[in-house]
Protein backbone atom coordinates (compact mmCIF):
# COMPACT_ATOMS: atom_id res chain seq x y z
CA UNK A 1 0.00 0.00 0.00
CA UNK A 2 1.57 3.21 -1.19
CA UNK A 3 2.47 5.48 2.36
CA UNK A 4 2.97 8.89 0.31
CA UNK A 5 6.59 8.70 2.05
CA UNK A 6 9.86 8.05 -0.22
CA UNK A 7 11.77 4.68 0.52
CA UNK A 8 13.83 3.81 2.95
CA UNK A 9 15.75 1.00 1.23
CA UNK A 10 16.75 0.13 -2.00
CA UNK A 11 17.58 -2.94 -2.65
CA UNK A 12 20.18 -3.94 -5.08
CA UNK A 13 20.57 -8.06 -3.87
CA UNK A 14 17.61 -10.25 -2.50
CA UNK A 15 20.03 -10.65 0.35
CA UNK A 16 19.14 -7.35 1.39
CA UNK A 17 15.73 -8.45 2.02
CA UNK A 18 16.33 -11.98 3.28
CA UNK A 19 19.10 -11.70 5.21
CA UNK A 20 16.75 -9.44 7.51
CA UNK A 21 18.34 -5.98 6.43
CA UNK A 22 15.62 -4.02 5.62
CA UNK A 23 13.32 -5.54 7.90
CA UNK A 24 12.46 -2.42 10.86
CA UNK A 25 10.98 0.48 10.57
CA UNK A 26 9.78 1.91 7.48
CA UNK A 27 11.18 5.79 8.42
CA UNK A 28 13.71 7.17 9.82
CA UNK A 29 12.99 9.06 13.47
CA UNK A 30 14.58 12.15 13.92
CA UNK A 31 15.35 12.96 17.75
CA UNK A 32 17.66 15.71 17.60
CA UNK A 33 18.18 18.97 14.62
CA UNK A 34 20.61 21.61 15.99
CA UNK A 35 24.20 20.42 15.14
CA UNK A 36 27.01 22.07 12.83
CA UNK A 37 28.15 18.77 11.88
CA UNK A 38 27.58 15.82 13.48
CA UNK A 39 29.98 12.84 13.87
CA UNK A 40 30.92 10.45 16.59
CA UNK A 41 27.53 8.57 17.75
CA UNK A 42 27.87 6.08 20.60
CA UNK A 43 25.51 4.65 22.72
CA UNK A 44 26.41 3.79 26.50
CA UNK A 45 23.91 1.35 27.97
CA UNK A 46 24.87 1.73 31.76
CA UNK A 47 23.65 5.80 30.83
CA UNK A 48 21.05 4.60 28.29
CA UNK A 49 21.84 7.50 26.51
CA UNK A 50 23.76 8.60 23.35
CA UNK A 51 26.41 10.88 22.78
CA UNK A 52 27.89 12.36 20.16
CA UNK A 53 30.00 15.50 18.84
CA UNK A 54 29.48 18.31 17.56
CA UNK A 55 32.65 19.26 15.70
CA UNK A 56 32.37 22.77 14.52
CA UNK A 57 30.43 23.78 17.26
CA UNK A 58 34.00 22.12 19.64
CA UNK A 59 31.19 20.19 22.00
CA UNK A 60 29.44 16.59 21.92
CA UNK A 61 26.08 16.33 22.97
CA UNK A 62 23.73 13.95 24.41
CA UNK A 63 19.90 12.10 24.05
CA UNK A 64 18.94 10.78 26.90
CA UNK A 65 16.50 7.22 25.81
CA UNK A 66 13.90 6.77 28.88
CA UNK A 67 13.08 11.02 28.15
CA UNK A 68 14.28 12.05 24.61
CA UNK A 69 15.75 15.07 26.63
CA UNK A 70 19.44 16.46 24.82
CA UNK A 71 21.48 18.44 26.44
CA UNK A 72 25.55 19.05 26.34
CA UNK A 73 27.72 16.54 27.55
CA UNK A 74 31.03 18.50 27.06
CA UNK A 75 31.68 21.94 26.14
CA UNK A 76 34.80 22.68 24.69
CA UNK A 77 35.71 19.04 23.86
CA UNK A 78 39.31 19.25 21.52
CA UNK A 79 36.55 19.40 18.69
CA UNK A 80 35.77 15.65 19.23
CA UNK A 81 35.27 13.36 16.43
CA UNK A 82 34.87 9.61 16.91
CA UNK A 83 33.43 8.29 20.25
CA UNK A 84 33.96 4.36 21.37
CA UNK A 85 33.89 2.59 25.06
CA UNK A 86 36.89 0.31 26.15
CA UNK A 87 36.73 -2.62 27.91
CA UNK A 88 35.81 -1.10 31.44
CA UNK A 89 33.26 1.00 29.97
CA UNK A 90 35.21 4.86 29.90
CA UNK A 91 34.79 6.85 26.67
CA UNK A 92 37.51 6.95 24.31
CA UNK A 93 37.17 9.90 22.40
CA UNK A 94 39.47 11.57 19.42
CA UNK A 95 40.24 15.02 19.73
CA UNK A 96 41.04 16.84 15.90
CA UNK A 97 41.23 19.93 17.65
CA UNK A 98 44.02 18.65 20.62
CA UNK A 99 45.77 16.38 18.04
CA UNK A 100 45.61 13.62 20.77
CA UNK A 101 43.57 10.52 21.95
CA UNK A 102 42.00 10.82 25.10
CA UNK A 103 39.76 8.13 28.00
CA UNK A 104 37.27 10.00 30.13
CA UNK A 105 37.51 8.33 33.58
CA UNK A 106 34.80 7.06 35.77
CA UNK A 107 34.96 10.38 37.92
CA UNK A 108 34.93 12.50 34.61
CA UNK A 109 38.59 13.43 34.72
CA UNK A 110 40.25 12.91 31.32
CA UNK A 111 43.22 11.08 30.57
CA UNK A 112 45.55 12.00 27.48
CA UNK A 113 46.21 8.19 25.90
CA UNK A 114 48.08 9.71 22.23
CA UNK A 115 49.09 13.04 21.21
CA UNK A 116 52.35 11.78 19.90
CA UNK A 117 54.49 9.07 17.49
CA UNK A 118 57.47 9.19 17.83
CA UNK A 119 57.76 12.74 19.59
CA UNK A 120 55.48 14.34 16.40
CA UNK A 121 52.18 15.53 17.35
CA UNK A 122 49.37 13.73 15.85
CA UNK A 123 47.45 15.07 13.31
CA UNK A 124 43.97 14.69 13.67
CA UNK A 125 42.47 11.76 15.39
CA UNK A 126 39.29 10.34 13.69
CA UNK A 127 37.90 7.33 14.56
CA UNK A 128 38.84 4.89 17.33
CA UNK A 129 38.00 0.98 18.01
CA UNK A 130 39.26 -1.14 21.31
CA UNK A 131 40.01 -4.91 20.75
CA UNK A 132 39.33 -7.44 23.48
CA UNK A 133 42.53 -7.71 24.77
CA UNK A 134 42.28 -3.76 25.94
CA UNK A 135 44.68 -2.18 23.06
CA UNK A 136 42.88 0.83 21.24
CA UNK A 137 43.65 1.68 17.16
CA UNK A 138 43.31 4.66 15.92
CA UNK A 139 43.50 6.35 12.80
CA UNK A 140 44.85 9.34 12.02
CA UNK A 141 43.96 11.65 8.95
CA UNK A 142 45.36 15.57 8.17
CA UNK A 143 41.26 16.34 8.15
CA UNK A 144 41.06 18.65 11.50
CA UNK A 145 44.69 20.61 10.30
CA UNK A 146 43.44 21.64 6.73
CA UNK A 147 41.20 24.40 8.30
CA UNK A 148 39.29 25.76 11.51
CA UNK A 149 36.39 24.70 10.91
CA UNK A 150 36.67 20.84 12.34
CA UNK A 151 39.68 21.95 14.33
CA UNK A 152 42.66 23.86 14.14
CA UNK A 153 44.51 24.50 11.04
CA UNK A 154 48.05 23.88 11.46
CA UNK A 155 50.67 21.88 9.83
CA UNK A 156 51.33 18.15 9.98
CA UNK A 157 54.70 17.07 11.91
CA UNK A 158 54.42 12.85 10.72
CA UNK A 159 53.86 13.87 7.38
CA UNK A 160 51.47 11.03 6.58
CA UNK A 161 48.13 9.74 7.67
CA UNK A 162 48.18 6.20 9.33
CA UNK A 163 46.28 3.66 11.20
CA UNK A 164 47.98 2.90 15.02
CA UNK A 165 47.89 1.10 18.01
CA UNK A 166 47.64 1.73 21.42
CA UNK A 167 49.34 -0.63 23.76
CA UNK A 168 47.27 -1.53 27.03
CA UNK A 169 50.41 -2.15 28.73
CA UNK A 170 52.88 -0.38 27.95
CA UNK A 171 50.91 2.26 26.20
CA UNK A 172 53.23 2.37 23.33
CA UNK A 173 51.99 4.33 19.93
CA UNK A 174 52.75 1.52 17.46
CA UNK A 175 52.24 2.39 13.31
CA UNK A 176 50.20 -0.75 12.23
CA UNK A 177 48.96 -0.05 8.42
CA UNK A 178 49.99 3.20 5.98
CA UNK A 179 49.15 3.94 2.72
CA UNK A 180 45.85 5.51 2.92
CA UNK A 181 45.21 8.56 1.72
CA UNK A 182 42.51 9.23 4.25
CA UNK A 183 41.84 6.62 7.18
CA UNK A 184 38.84 7.32 8.93
CA UNK A 185 36.63 4.23 10.53
CA UNK A 186 37.49 1.46 11.56
CA UNK A 187 36.17 -1.81 13.20
CA UNK A 188 37.49 -5.34 14.00
CA UNK A 189 35.54 -8.70 12.42
CA UNK A 190 33.92 -10.52 15.54
CA UNK A 191 36.28 -13.37 15.66
CA UNK A 192 39.13 -9.80 15.44
CA UNK A 193 40.82 -11.89 12.96
CA UNK A 194 40.51 -9.25 10.54
CA UNK A 195 40.55 -4.88 10.76
CA UNK A 196 38.74 -2.97 8.09
CA UNK A 197 39.78 0.61 7.81
CA UNK A 198 37.51 2.90 5.35
CA UNK A 199 39.89 5.32 3.37
CA UNK A 200 37.65 8.27 2.72
CA UNK A 201 39.73 10.03 -0.41
CA UNK A 202 40.50 6.87 -1.78
CA UNK A 203 36.54 5.57 -1.03
CA UNK A 204 37.09 2.21 -0.91
CA UNK A 205 37.63 -0.27 2.63
CA UNK A 206 39.95 -1.83 3.43
CA UNK A 207 40.77 -5.20 5.45
CA UNK A 208 44.09 -6.56 7.44
CA UNK A 209 44.85 -9.61 9.18
CA UNK A 210 45.96 -9.09 12.69
CA UNK A 211 48.07 -11.21 14.41
CA UNK A 212 48.43 -11.75 18.26
CA UNK A 213 51.52 -9.98 18.38
CA UNK A 214 49.28 -6.88 17.65
CA UNK A 215 50.69 -6.47 13.45
CA UNK A 216 48.25 -6.03 10.57
CA UNK A 217 49.42 -8.32 7.27
CA UNK A 218 47.99 -8.75 3.92
CA UNK A 219 45.87 -5.37 3.33
CA UNK A 220 43.24 -6.23 0.36
CA UNK A 221 40.44 -4.29 -0.56
CA UNK A 222 37.46 -5.15 0.45
CA UNK A 223 34.62 -2.73 -1.35
CA UNK A 224 35.60 0.56 -3.21
CA UNK A 225 33.01 3.07 -3.54
CA UNK A 226 29.81 3.80 -5.84
CA UNK A 227 29.60 7.02 -6.97
CA UNK A 228 26.88 7.55 -4.45
CA UNK A 229 28.88 8.36 -1.53
CA UNK A 230 32.29 8.60 -0.36
CA UNK A 231 32.85 6.54 2.84
CA UNK A 232 33.30 7.34 6.81
CA UNK A 233 32.69 4.80 9.36
CA UNK A 234 31.58 1.55 9.30
CA UNK A 235 30.28 -1.25 11.46
CA UNK A 236 29.35 -5.03 11.45
CA UNK A 237 26.19 -6.50 12.66
CA UNK A 238 25.56 -9.76 14.17
CA UNK A 239 25.32 -11.26 10.53
CA UNK A 240 28.23 -10.51 9.39
CA UNK A 241 26.75 -7.65 7.07
CA UNK A 242 29.24 -4.73 7.54
CA UNK A 243 27.26 -1.26 7.13
CA UNK A 244 29.25 1.96 5.95
CA UNK A 245 28.16 5.76 6.33
CA UNK A 246 28.64 7.06 2.87
CA UNK A 247 28.94 10.49 2.54
CA UNK A 248 25.87 11.43 -0.09
CA UNK A 249 25.05 7.78 -0.80
CA UNK A 250 23.54 6.75 2.58
CA UNK A 251 23.96 3.86 4.65
CA UNK A 252 25.42 1.05 2.21
CA UNK A 253 25.17 -2.55 3.63
CA UNK A 254 27.83 -5.22 2.17
CA UNK A 255 27.70 -9.11 2.07
CA UNK A 256 30.71 -10.71 3.63
CA UNK A 257 32.18 -11.57 0.38
CA UNK A 258 31.86 -7.33 -0.25
CA UNK A 259 28.51 -7.37 -2.38
CA UNK A 260 26.89 -4.07 -2.02
CA UNK A 261 23.52 -5.41 -0.92
CA UNK A 262 21.10 -2.24 -0.89
CA UNK A 263 21.40 1.16 1.16
CA UNK A 264 19.54 2.76 3.32
CA UNK A 265 18.31 6.40 1.81
CA UNK A 266 18.83 9.07 3.89
CA UNK A 267 17.84 12.77 3.23
CA UNK A 268 20.84 14.81 4.53
CA UNK A 269 24.92 13.74 4.21
CA UNK A 270 25.50 10.62 6.02
CA UNK A 271 28.66 10.85 8.41
CA UNK A 272 28.54 8.01 10.93
CA UNK A 273 26.45 5.24 12.11
CA UNK A 274 26.46 3.38 15.65
CA UNK A 275 24.25 0.10 16.27
CA UNK A 276 22.77 0.71 20.10
CA UNK A 277 19.39 0.47 22.63
CA UNK A 278 18.77 -2.13 25.21
CA UNK A 279 18.92 -4.75 22.05
CA UNK A 280 21.66 -3.34 20.03
CA UNK A 281 19.17 -3.30 17.04
CA UNK A 282 18.63 0.47 17.03
CA UNK A 283 20.68 2.01 14.20
CA UNK A 284 21.73 6.03 14.73
CA UNK A 285 22.77 7.92 12.08
CA UNK A 286 24.57 11.19 12.18
CA UNK A 287 23.89 13.50 9.01
CA UNK A 288 24.54 17.24 8.72
CA UNK A 289 22.43 18.84 11.54
CA UNK A 290 20.64 16.30 12.62
CA UNK A 291 20.39 12.61 14.53
CA UNK A 292 18.46 10.23 13.71
CA UNK A 293 17.60 6.40 14.32
CA UNK A 294 15.41 3.35 13.20
CA UNK A 295 15.08 0.57 14.62
CA UNK A 296 16.20 -3.03 12.87
CA UNK A 297 15.94 -6.64 12.10
CA UNK A 298 19.56 -7.26 12.49
CA UNK A 299 21.74 -5.66 15.53
CA UNK A 300 25.32 -4.79 16.77
CA UNK A 301 27.68 -7.48 16.27
CA UNK A 302 28.42 -9.56 19.53
CA UNK A 303 31.32 -8.08 21.03
CA UNK A 304 34.85 -10.49 21.49
CA UNK A 305 34.97 -12.01 24.57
Amino acid sequence: MATGRPALYEVLDDRFRTEKCAAGDLQLETLHVGSRWAEGPLYIPAWRQLIWSDIPNDRMLRWDETTGAVSVFRSPAGHPNGNTLDRQGRLITCEQGNRRVTRTEHDGSVTVLADRYQGKRLNSPNDATVKSDGSIWFSDPDFGLTSDYEGVRGEPEIGATNVYRIDPDTAEVRLVADGFSGPNGLVFSADERELYVSDSRANRIRAFEVHEDGTLSKGRIFAEGAKEGRFDNIRFDDRGHLWAAAMGGGVHCYAPDGTLLGRILVPNTVSNIRFGGPRGNRLFITANDTLYSLVMGVKAAPTAA
